[in-house]
């Protein structure tokens, strides 16, 4: 895939489902081996349940000669994010960013980041949340360089592992 070509930012539509599962178990495939057999079932369900749940406010993809590369999910808040509105997010959560392994390294999850931050200012929020863990390592160094930070109190444990949440203040937020 060569990196001169014009990557297109979108809302996706119903027919873009299986492409974007396809994507997801594509970036979200190299945690198959740190996860427990269970764990990987259970995880892999949940991201396929949550594509085609009717709960994300928009489903946004990136695309390069109409092949779907990229994709992500907005939540409104954590209850419909996760269905635990004991977390107390009432803000846009951002879901399951993923990019197919032969198209990283050139900027992809961060212009999807970029558009979910413009999608949460134009619903008037003014934090953007996210979760992710340890084994993502790359993933968390991107947050942090766009500018999120942990939001401890928003932690959620999963058996042994910590799923971390990182907020973004939308009014400072840099990235843009």
């Amino acid at each position: 895939m060569s990196d001169d070509k014009v990557v297109l930012i979108r809302e996706a539509n119903d027919g873009d489902r299986d492409a974007i599962r396809k994507v997801l178990e594509d970036a979200y495939g190299q945690y198959r081996a740190v996860l427990p057999p269970e764990g990987w079932d259970q995880y892999k369900e949940n991201i396929v349940a949550s594509v085609d749940s009717d709960t994300p406010i928009a489903r946004i993809i990136a695309e390069i000669d109409g092949e779907i590369i990229g994709s992500s999910l907005l939540f409104q808040s954590s209850e419909t994010a996760y269905g635990a509105p004991e977390l107390g997010i009432h803000s846009p959560i951002l879901r399951l960013l993923a990019v197919s392994p032969s198209a990283r390294g050139r900027g992809i999850a961060t212009l999807l980041i970029k558009e979910n931050i413009k999608r949460a200012i134009e619903l008037g929020a003014t934090t953007l949340h996210l979760h992710t863990s340890d084994m993502m390592e790359s993933a968390v160094k991107l947050y942090e360089r766009l500018g999120f930070e942990r939001a401890f109190d928003k932690d959620i444990q999963k058996g042994e592992i910590l799923v971390k949440s990182y907020k973004l203040q939308l009014q400072t937020a840099a990235i843009l």
